[in-house]
């Protein structure tokens, strides 16, 4: 008796589900979970996981999109998406997406390779002469004992593949310790709200911390492509992204900032005390435009329109008809290039973790095992410092949308969301 009423509920979730999702998905096709080989009861395991944290006062809502087989099977939106005024969370909300704006930039740039006007081993000098003549931070003994930054040149150029994979030898002044890091912080790099290519000539003028190709460092690579992407196509960022790649995929909410007034009552928000990245930095107010577009951490976006940017990179590059990479490039892309072979060592915070290297804007899975998680060799990801984080399976015909304003609880979530999200594959 207790199988057939499990059963039924499940029958009754799934086709509750159904209608619903063809519209909130953005015409992406769609399906019941079991259909494509998913439980609709886990499923709703973990969305009642997330409920109860909303409950505890947690984090305030979220937005979870799973899609297989070509084909969104669960999208659920939890909570409150401003706590402040008790919205309800939306399907469509609008969320800060920060560093998962990287696979977008990257993207783009892959576009120009593809076009044949830009290629990954050119020199970075090529289209941005300020980084010409780079130097290295060394650090060493001063007199008093304590360590002084002295400066050594570069033994090679950045490339483009170095800013791609994140080896340029820039780093963020805000991840761990060091004289160069501190040099980035006392810059003051975002000071009087820079264009981007104001931004690119301050950090040109400062050492690297690494020489270029040595080492994998969180860094603002990304911002710098997509300096080049402005250069190599004469558009703004945004404004190249959004006729090669936001319009024609129908990411319609996926942009820098957000000034309209009819857009902004979408804005999620975190809690009130849930604000800070803990490294001196607050989540921004994207409902002021400013001029600098930051291809490393500036997009917000909505569930919606991120699974179709991914659903077109597990089709290997294309989208209802319209092809945008071609899917030899996105083999590229989602192979590792961070590996010690390639003379590339993991620097102190190796974002990616255990059992994983980094592709082309992307950490990318080396293997089934060593990572504290599921997934398939392959598989790849990133997440946002604001909470937002993603991943494509491709062996398992999968990819994943969390949604979350959560600066705190970002990394409890990812390792969760995968937990559950695989004990619901169940073909």
């Amino acid at each position: 008796m207790k199988f057939f009423q499990r059963t039924l509920r499940t029958a009754v979730l799934g086709l509750s589900l159904a209608a619903p999702l063809l519209a909130a998905a953005q015409s992406l096709p769609t399906a019941t979970p079991e259909r494509v080989g998913l439980s609709t009861e886990r499923l709703q395991m973990l969305t009642d996981v997330l409920k109860a944290d909303v409950a505890s006062g947690k984090i305030p809502g979220a937005v979870l999109l799973v899609a297989r087989q070509g084909k969104v099977a669960w999208f659920e939106p939890v909570g409150k998406l401003d706590p402040a005024a008790g919205t309800p969370m939306q399907r469509d909300g609008i969320f800060r997406i920060y560093s998962m704006s990287k696979p977008i930039t990257t993207v783009a740039a892959m576009m120009l390779v593809e076009d044949g006007r830009l290629k990954l081993d050119d020199p970075v000098s090529t289209y941005l002469p300020e980084y010409a003549s780079m130097t290295v931070g060394v650090e060493k003994p001063g007199a008093d004992g304590k360590p002084v930054l002295e400066t050594v040149p570069a033994r090679r150029p950045i490339t483009v593949q170095d800013l791609m994979r994140h080896t340029s030898g820039l780093t963020y002044g805000f991840f761990g310790p060091g004289l160069v890091k501190q040099a980035y912080n006392a810059a003051g790099l975002g000071a009087n709200d820079p264009t981007l290519a104001e931004f690119s000539q301050r950090l040109a003028k400062l050492p690297l911390a690494y020489q270029p190709g040595t080492t994998w460092d969180y860094s603002q690579s990304t911002d710098i492509l997509g300096r080049v992407i402005e250069v190599v196509s004469g558009q703004s960022l945004y404004a190249f992204e959004k006729a090669r790649l936001f319009d024609p995929l129908g990411m319609k909410d996926t942009t820098y900032y957000v000034p309209e007034p009819t857009r902004q009552p979408r804005i999620a928000e975190p809690l009130p005390t849930d604000r800070s990245f803990g490294v001196g930095a607050d989540l921004n107010d994207p409902r002021i435009v400013r001029k600098l577009e930051s291809g490393g951490g500036g997009l917000v976006s909505t569930a919606g329109d991120y699974a179709r940017f991914l659903q077109m990179l597990l089709n290997g590059g294309s989208l209802e008809g319209k092809r945008y990479l071609g899917p030899r490039t996105i083999a590229l892309m989602t192979a590792d290039h961070s590996n010690a072979g390639a003379g590339i060592v993991p620097g102190p915070l190796y974002l990616p973790g255990p059992g994983y290297g980094f592709g082309l804007g992307f950490a990318v899975r080396r293997n089934d095992g060593e990572a504290p998680y599921p997934a398939a060799g392959g598989e790849y990801n990133w997440g946002g410092a604001g909470g937002t984080y993603m991943w494509v399976d491709p062996k398992n015909e999968m990819f994943v949308v969390l949604m979350l304003q959560s600066p705190k609880y970002r990394t409890h979530y990812r390792s969760l969301t995968r937990d559950m999200i695989y004990a619901a594959v169940i073909k």
